[in-house]
């Protein structure tokens, strides 16, 4: 059975996700600034830093990282 490869736009859209509810900061993206992959991950950093705003609880944030 051949291994599925994994959307690399999306998983980097939820590691930024991941990273705005631990708290960390918009300038330890690991991509860099003119890649497809950072804009991506900026992208889920807002939602997840405006959902933190929104006073999502961990509850909450672990159902809609497990739900993208």
């Amino acid at each position: 059975m051949k291994k599925h490869k994994r959307d690399q736009d999306h998983r980097s859209y939820v590691k930024g996700y991941q990273a705005a509810i631990q708290e960390r900061s918009l300038a330890t993206c690991p991509y860099q600034e003119q890649s497809i992959m950072a804009y991506h991950w900026s992208r889920g950093w807002r939602e997840g830093r405006e959902d933190y705003w929104n006073g999502f609880n961990q509850a909450s944030f672990q159902q809609k990282a497990a739900s993208l």
